[in-house]
C-alpha cells in the first residue's frame, strides 16, 4: 500500500464575524500519498483555498483553525509552536500562491527574493554558493540566469509564476501546495507553468496538492481528485474514474456542464446557489440543488465513505455500500 506523505484529519476553519462563525472548512479528512498529485476542486467559496492556507498555518484573523490534525513525518503541523512552524514552511511544506504579482515584492529583484528564503532558514551558503543556488533554481523552472537581476514588473505573468515556483522549491520540500497557480494566465502559459510544476515535482520526488476550479486542467494533471462543496469533501476518487463515472450528484452536474468535442449540446449550469456558510442548513448542504434529494437529506448529514475501492463519496445514495472508514484506509 502506498504510504501517506500528509494525513489531514477533521480539519475545521471558521471565520468569526459579528453575525457568527462562517464555517469555511467543516471537518474534512484526506491523505496525500508519496509522489502523488492530488487535486482539490470546487466552486468559489467552497473552502478549497482555506484548506491550503490552514495546512501552512497562514490563516489570519478573523479566521481561525478550530480543530483538526495535519501529520507529516510523525509531526502534527497544527500543533507546532509558531517559531518551529516557520522552520517547516518552505523546508517541508511550501506554497505556490495564487497571483504571482501579489506574492512577489515589487521593489526587490528576483535574486534578493530567492536569497531571502535561503537566509531565513540559515542555509549557510557562501556568496558564490548562493549565486550558484539561485542560478540552479532558475534553471530548474526554465528561466535564464539573467532573470535574477529583474524586478517582478519586468517579467511576464508566466515568468513571475515560475519565480514563485523557484522560491517554493528552494529548500526541496516534501509537499508543495499550489493554490490556483495558473489563474489569470492564458492557456499557453498555463500549460508551461503546469509542465514546470510537474517537472520540479518529479525531480524532488515531492507530493503536490493542486487547488483550483478548472476541471479540464485537473483531468490533465492530477492523479486523484477531491471535490469540495460548502466546506466539505463530497467525493474523492482517482481522476479518470471520476470523469468516467462521477458518483456524487454534484460531481455529475459539474462534469455535465463541461463542453465536449464528442457531441454538440446546450451547456447547462447547476441550478440554485451554494448555501451560506454562516447559516448552514441541516442535513446535506447540496440538497436544495440536487435532482436526487431524498427526505433524509434534509435532516442527516452524509458522511464521506469508501463505497468502492479507493472511491469516497458523501451521499445518502451510497450509505449501504460500505461501512464508514477513515480516508486512505
Amino acid at each position: 500500500m502506498t504510504r501517506s506523505m500528509l494525513e489531514v484529519r477533521d480539519l475545521r476553519v471558521h471565520y468569526h464575524t459579528p453575525r457568527g462563525a462562517v464555517r469555511a472548512v467543516d471537518g474534512i479528512s484526506f491523505d496525500l500519498r508519496a509522489g502523488e498529485r492530488l487535486g482539490i476542486v470546487g466552486e468559489s467559496g467552497s473552502g478549497k483555498s482555506t484548506v491550503a492556507l490552514a495546512l501552512l498555518r497562514l490563516i489570519k484573523p478573523p479566521g481561525r483553525v478550530e480543530s483538526g490534525e495535519a501529520w507529516i513525518d510523525g509531526v502534527d503541523l497544527l500543533t507546532l509552536p509558531e517559531k518551529e512552524m516557520r522552520r517547516w514552511r518552505l523546508a517541508t511544506i511550501a506554497l505556490v500562491a495564487q497571483g504571482a504579482m501579489n506574492s512577489l515584492n515589487p521593489v526587490l529583484r528576483v535574486r534578493e527574493q530567492i536569497v531571502d528564503a535561503l537566509r531565513d532558514h540559515d542555509e549557510g551558503l557562501t556568496r558564490a554558493g548562493t549565486e550558484a543556488r539561485v542560478r540552479e533554481l532558475l534553471e530548474h523552472v526554465g528561466l535564464p540566469a539573467r532573470a535574477a537581476d529583474r524586478y517582478p514588473h519586468e517579467l511576464s505573468g508566466g515568468m513571475k509564476q515560475r519565480v514563485v515556483i523557484a522560491i517554493a522549491i528552494s529548500l526541496r520540500p516534501k509537499v508543495i501546495i499550489a493554490d490556483e497557480p495558473t489563474s489569470a494566465l492564458d492557456v499557453v502559459v498555463q500549460r508551461q507553468v503546469i509542465q514546470t510544476l510537474r517537472r520540479v515535482q518529479e525531480e524532488l520526488d515531492a507530493s503536490i496538492i493542486l487547488v483550483g476550479h478548472d476541471m479540464g486542467l485537473m483531468a490533465q494533471v492530477v492523479d486523484r481528485l477531491g471535490v469540495m462543496y460548502a466546506g466539505r469533501l463530497t467525493e474523492v476518487s482517482e481522476v479518470h474514474a471520476i470523469f468516467r463515472e462521477p458518483l456524487h450528484p454534484y460531481s455529475q452536474l459539474l462534469i455535465a456542464s463541461l463542453p465536449t468535442l464528442a457531441h454538440k449540446a446546450s451547456l447547462t449550469g447547476i441550478p440554485g446557489l451554494a448555501p451560506s456558510l454562516l447559516e448552514r442548513p441541516r442535513g446535506c448542504s447540496f440538497r436544495s440543488r440536487c435532482p436526487r434529494a431524498m427526505e433524509r437529506c434534509a435532516s442527516e448529514t452524509p458522511k464521506l465513505r469508501e463505497v468502492r475501492s479507493d472511491r469516497w463519496v458523501a451521499c445518502h445514495l451510497y450509505d449501504e455500500a460500505r461501512a464508514e472508514l477513515p480516508v486512505g484506509a
